[in-house]
């Protein structure tokens, strides 16, 4: 793939973005603009969009292994770092195959399979920390099943995704857009690792981790009520 200006890049991407609308508040106004900043950089070095996805997680692997491996107090802001990284080169891939035009399947179903790896190992991650720092074990319960979780909301998005049919895309709806992004920010990835930042402060972690993985479970439940009504219904 021979490389673009930046002039180009810019150009290419501003006409490819996606919509805001409904998205959690923090992939919505931080990481897709950061992303869009990488994809431009990494299409002017001649960068392919699987190479930035490998990238991505890469550096994802590289947090969650020094969250399991390092019980020092630094260990949960780095593995916070690393991962944010990570997410924000998530973002840049389908930015990237966007401004090159190298859009498809094959790189769909890899950016994939790197989410649903990621998410559970985070909390599987976050299990090992606490086991070995003596943690309570209600908390290492709770990071297991956090695990659990998150996989099975994963695919439950994905096969809903494939068996319903493709909702109408939404522009942005001002304030009601807004407010929802904000709404959804607690399922956004990027809550979980800040969350993981405060794991050296025990008490305060485990208060917001445990509110966090309460409001996975109450919102997963009725997403779930509300697909299988939508396939019951067709």
């Amino acid at each position: 793939m021979s490389r673009l200006s930046y002039t180009e890049a810019r150009r290419a991407l501003a006409s490819a973005q996606k919509a805001g609308a409904g998205v959690p508040a923090y992939l919505r106004w931080v990481n897709r603009p950061l992303g869009g900043k990488a994809a431009v950089v990494g299409a002017t070095w001649g960068a392919t969009p699987n190479g930035v996805t490998a990238l991505s997680a890469v550096i994802g692997l590289a947090g969650v292994g020094v969250l399991a491996a390092v019980t020092d107090w630094w260990a949960g802001p780095l593995a916070a770092v690393l991962l944010l990284v990570g997410y924000v080169l998530d973002s840049a891939d389908g930015q990237l195959a966007r401004i090159q035009g190298r859009g498809g399947p094959a790189g769909e179903w890899l950016d994939h399979v790197v989410d649903g790896v990621r998410a559970p190992l985070v909390h599987i991650s976050v299990a090992i920390h606490l086991l070995r720092t003596d943690a309570a074990p209600w908390l290492i319960l709770c990071a297991g099943l956090f695990s659990v979780l998150v996989s099975g909301w994963f695919l439950s998005q994905l096969l809903a995704e494939k068996l319903l049919p493709k909702p109408v895309p939404s522009s942005d709806d001002g304030r009601r857009g807004i407010l929802e992004s904000f709404i959804k920010q607690p399922q956004d990835p990027s809550t979980t690792y800040v969350v993981v930042a405060f794991v050296g402060l025990p008490i305060v972690f485990a208060v917001l981790y445990a509110a966090l993985f309460a409001w996975h479970i109450l919102i997963f439940a009725g997403s779930l009520r509300r697909k299988y009504s939508q396939l019951t219904a067709l």
